[in-house]
C-alpha cells in the first residue's frame, strides 16, 4: 500500500528518532539519563489533579465537548492573559481551545495556506512548523536563527519577493531549542512587516512561564498592533507539568481564530470537558507554586551550566525555557556528539541539526531530571571526554 506523497516526503520526525535511540539503549541495560525531550518530570500540581478527579465524575462532561472549548475555560484563559500580560481578550471570539499547542500549530496552515504559498519558518525550530506547512501544500522559507543575531531571524534579509508571497510567519519566544528571548523591538519589527505584506503571525509562546531571575518574557499580544496581524498559541503542558493532558489554546485576531476553528470543527471533536475544568484550576494556580517550579529548574540550569563549563563545553546560560543550547566540542558534529554522549556516558540529548541545518554544531539538553541526576550526567560527560 503506497503512502501519499505528502507523507513520503516527510523527514523522519526528530523525537520519534530520539525515542528509538532511548529504547535501544534501555534494551542494552544502560542506566540512561534522558536529557533529550522536553517532558517535565515533576508531577502535575495536586490541586489540578483533584479538580480533574471531581470533574471526571460529572456525567455532563462525558458527552461531546464544544469544538472551540467551554466558555468557562475560555473565560479563564482571558482572565489569565489580563492578569499576566494586561492583554484584554474576548472569550467568545478571540480564544479557542487546542488539544495541546502542537495541534494548533499543525492545523493553522490548513486554514490559510494554499498550495504554493510561502510560510516563514524559524530554523532551528520546532519541526511541526515546517511539517504543518508541507501538509497544507505550502512552501517553507526558512529563517536562520544565529548566535550573532541573538537567535532572532534577520527579517531585513528576506527579499520583498518572498514577503509578497508569504501567507504565514511562525515565531517562537522563549525559543525552543535555543532558549533565546525576544525583545519588544523585535516584536514591533514583526508587526510592521506583517502589516505591510498582509502576513499572519503565529507566535508559539509555550515556554513563557519558564523564566529565571524574575525576567518575565513578553507576550506578542502585549505589543501595539499585534492583535491586528496574528495570534499567540499557548500550552498548559510546560507551565503546569501537564504534557500528557493535551490542552492548550490560541488567542488573538478573531478572524484567524475563526479560521482555525473551521479546521478544528471538521477534524477534531474538542478537548474532554473534565480536562478543561481541571485546566481552569490550573490557570488559577497560586503564583507561589509556579515560583517554586521555576526555582527547581533554575537550580538544575545552574548545575548543568556550571558542570558543562568545567568540562570545557560552551553554552549560554538561558534566561528562559528548560533547555540548554550547547556547542559541540572540537572534533564533533551534532550527530557524533549525541552518539558519543549516549554510548560513552549513557546520557541522551537531542542533536541540534534535527531542528534544522543551522542547528548543526549544537546539541540540546533538557532540564527534565532531578538535580542529582544532572550532577551524575555531568560527571559521566567529564569522564567521557
Amino acid at each position: 500500500m503506497e503512502l501519499a506523497e505528502r507523507v513520503k516526503n516527510l523527514p523522519p520526525y526528530l523525537f520519534a528518532r530520539i525515542d528509538a535511540m532511548k529504547e535501544e539503549a534501555l534494551k542494552k541495560g544502560v542506566d540512561l539519563i534522558d536529557l533529550s525531550i522536553g517532558d517535565p518530570d515533576i508531577p502535575t500540581p495536586e490541586h489540578i489533579v483533584e479538580a480533574m478527579k471531581k470533574a471526571v465524575e460529572n456525567p455532563a462532561h462525558h458527552r461531546y465537548p464544544s469544538y472551540k472549548g467551554m466558555l468557562s475555560y475560555r473565560e479563564a484563559v482571558s482572565r489569565w492573559y489580563k492578569k499576566r500580560f494586561d492583554v484584554t481578550l474576548d472569550p467568545n471570539t478571540e480564544v479557542i481551545s487546542l488539544i495541546g499547542s502542537k495541534e494548533g500549530i499543525g492545523h493553522i496552515p490548513l486554514a490559510f495556506v494554499n498550495p504554493g504559498d510561502i510560510v516563514l519558518v524559524p530554523t532551528p525550530g520546532y519541526p511541526v512548523y515546517s511539517i504543518g506547512t508541507l501538509f497544507a501544500g505550502g512552501e517553507n522559507y526558512f529563517m536562520p536563527l544565529k548566535e550573532e543575531n541573538n537567535y532572532l531571524p534577520d527579517l531585513k534579509s528576506i527579499s520583498e519577493n518572498v514577503l509578497k508571497k508569504a501567507k504565514l510567519m511562525f515565531i517562537n519566544y522563549p525559543n525552543n531549542p535555543t532558549s533565546a528571548v525576544a525583545s519588544r523591538q523585535f516584536f514591533e519589527e514583526v508587526i510592521n512587516i506583517a502589516s505591510k505584506y498582509d502576513i499572519i503571525v503565529c507566535h508559539d509562546a509555550a515556554y513563557s512561564e519558564i523564566y529565571y531571575d524574575d525576567e518575565k518574557p513578553l507576550s506578542f499580544l502585549e505589543i501595539e498592533g499585534a492583535k491586528e496581524v496574528g495570534i499567540e498559541m499557548h500550552s498548559l503542558s510546560k507551565t503546569y507539568n501537564m504534557t500528557g493532558w493535551r490542552i492548550g489554546y490560541a488567542v488573538g485576531n478573531k478572524d484567524v481564530i475563526a479560521g482555525l476553528g473551521k479546521i478544528k470543527t471538521n477534524l477534531d471533536s474538542g478537548v474532554f470537558q473534565a480536562i478543561q475544568e481541571a485546566s481552569i484550576a490550573a490557570l488559577e494556580t497560586d503564583e507561589n507554586v509556579l515560583s517554586a517550579l521555576r526555582k527547581t529548574y533554575q537550580e538544575r540550569r545552574d548545575t548543568l551550566y556550571e558542570g558543562l563549563k568545567e568540562a570545557g563545553i560552551s553554552a549560554e546560560k538561558p534566561k528562559a525555557t528548560f533547555y540548554l543550547w550547547v556547542k559541540t566540542p572540537e572534533g564533533f558534529d551534532s550527530t557524533s556528539f549525541t552518539a558519543h554522549l549516549l554510548e560513552k556516558a549513557g546520557v541522551l540529548t537531542t542533536p541540534g541539526n534535527g531542528f534544522g541545518d543551522p542547528g548543526e554544531g549544537y546539541v540540546r539538553f533538557a532540564l527534565t531530571v532531578p538535580v542529582e541526576r544532572i550532577k551524575e550526567a555531568v560527571e559521566r560527560i567529564k569522564k567521557s571526554l
